[in-house]
Order: structure tokens, then C-alpha cells, then sequence
């Protein structure tokens, strides 16, 4: 049994760095995908590949290949977990998720999710932090866990764990899911994820329109204009009907969906605490 990491980065250098560090100690290799990044981001990566051994970096236009290096993993038993430039797992809360994985929980699943908190407000004093947002669920959950042992093959991804062509074995689907947030409290959540993504991503959004990356608060949308958005922008049409039908009413499905309920306060400090792995 191992874990994966494999993330995909364009223009975050704001949290790229502590997205990446807070699953170091977690997973057993991570395949790290920089889309043409033109602030920090490349820096800070090919820092973190001299850190760390097992962080893998590599440069491409096409989102695609981040789902190609993964495809090797279907069919053996490999879990891997999906992280983005905003997405701030808790450290020494996934130590428990993995000791549980490595001792084979979670088998019966394609898909494993937990909880997550927008946030569209981070604040620290002293070294204490606290975060505001709201909270899957009943927000959109955007926790990626994948048990790679239920396909045989999975390719044609227009980025990594996204759609593509998907060979299950018996037993599994798409719907094959456990969410942890069913069984859990936030604080209790081992796989719970700080998702700063109405918070600025990189130091030139908002001044360089061709290589800033905008929060949610700044243009409404998540924006790559990369070789593989089209792609999967028209995936996400074709499953979800509703995108269409926002679009045509000039909503935006992201900023609704992942405001959804009651805005709430956590405590953040574990997700910023020193790292070593």
C-alpha cells in the first residue's frame, strides 16, 4: 500500500508552499505539475524538490499530463490524493487517515471525502490563526481520495482525477463514495481541508491580468486558460446540466456552490503549525 500526491499549480504562490508541506509527511511520493507559472510558484517548487526526495516537479501547458503520470497507479493498491495550490490539509490530522488507509480502511470505496471550509476570511495573531467561510456540507466538498485499486485503467483525463474513461472492477463506480463528514465533526475529520479559494492565490493577481490568479472574491471564477480547461469545462456541462443553465443566467455556480449555509469561524492554527517529514 502507498500514498500519492499529485498536485496541480498555476500562479499560487501565496499557499503553494504550505499546500504541498502539510502532505509531505502523508504521502509516500507527490507528482507536482506547474502549469507555465510566471510569479513565485516555479521557485518555490524546485525549493521544495531539493527539500524533499519524493516531491517530483515537472513544467507543461497541458493539465493533461498531470493525470498521465498517474495512470501507471490504476489497478495497484495506491491511494491517491488530489491537492491544489489552495487546498490546506491538516497535518497531523491526515497522520491519522493514513495509518488508517495503510491498514486497509476505506477498501470498499472508490471515492473518500471530508470536510472543508471555504474560507473567504484568514486572520492570525501571535501565531494563532482563525478562518471563516462555509463549511462542506452543506458546501461543495472538493476533497480528493482516490482508491486507485478499484479501477483497472483509468486515462483520456483532461487533468488529473478528473472524468476520463474510468475501468472499474466489480463492485465500484463513480458513486462508490464515503464521506467522513457523515460520521465526524470538523474538528474530529482526519481528512478535514482549509480551502482558501476566495483568498489571493498569487502575488500578481489583481496586477497582471495575464499572469495573476484570481480568487473567487475577485473575478467570480476559477480562471487557467491553459490547454485542458476546455475540456473540462465541457465534461462538467455534460454531467451537471445546471452549469449550463447558470452560465446562460449569468451566474457563477462556483461562487454559489461553495457558499452554501451558515457562515462559520474555526480555529486554523493546526493547519499552519511547523512541517516535518
Amino acid at each position: 500500500m502507498q500514498i500519492v500526491g499529485s498536485v496541480l499549480v498555476r500562479n499560487e504562490d501565496v499557499f503553494v508552499e504550505r499546500a504541498i508541506r502539510n502532505v509531505v509527511a502523508f504521502c509516500d511520493r507527490i507528482h507536482v505539475l506547474d502549469q507555465q507559472s510566471v510569479d513565485e510558484t516555479p521557485e518555490i517548487l524546485r525549493s521544495l524538490e531539493r527539500e524533499y526526495d519524493h516531491v517530483h516537479v515537472v513544467r507543461s501547458s497541458d493539465a493533461a499530463d498531470s493525470h498521465r503520470v498517474l495512470e501507471p497507479y490504476a489497478g495497484t493498491r495506491t491511494w491517491v490524493l488530489g491537492v491544489d495550490g489552495d487546498e490546506l490539509y491538516d497535518p497531523h490530522a491526515l497522520e491519522q487517515i493514513r495509518s488508517d488507509l495503510l491498514a486497509g480502511a476505506h477498501e470498499d470505496v472508490f471515492r473518500v471525502k471530508g470536510h472543508v471550509l471555504n474560507c473567504d476570511e484568514l486572520r492570525t495573531n501571535d501565531g494563532d490563526a482563525t478562518a471563516s467561510g462555509f463549511m462542506s456540507p452543506p458546501s461543495r466538498p472538493v476533497t480528493k481520495l482516490f482508491n486507485m485499486a478499484a479501477l483497472t485503467a483509468w486515462t483520456e483525463c483532461p487533468e488529473r482525477l478528473h472524468a476520463g474513461s474510468a475501468a472499474f472492477r466489480s463492485g465500484f463506480d463513480w458513486e462508490s463514495m464515503r464521506y467522513l463528514s457523515g460520521d465526524t465533526t470538523w474538528d474530529a475529520d482526519p481528512l478535514r481541508l482549509l480551502h482558501v479559494c476566495f483568498l489571493r492565490r498569487s502575488s500578481r493577481a489583481g496586477l497582471d491580468p495575464e499572469g495573476g490568479r484570481p480568487s473567487l472574491f475577485e473575478t467570480g471564477t476559477f480562471r487557467r486558460g491553459i490547454l485542458g480547461v476546455t475540456r473540462r469545462l465541457r465534461y462538467r456541462r455534460v454531467m451537471d446540466p445546471r452549469i449550463s443553465e447558470y452560465q446562460a443566467q449569468g451566474r457563477n455556480w462556483k461562487q454559489e456552490w461553495y457558499r452554501l449555509g451558515e457562515r462559520v469561524s474555526v480555529n486554523a492554527s493546526p493547519f499552519f503549525d511547523a512541517v516535518t517529514a
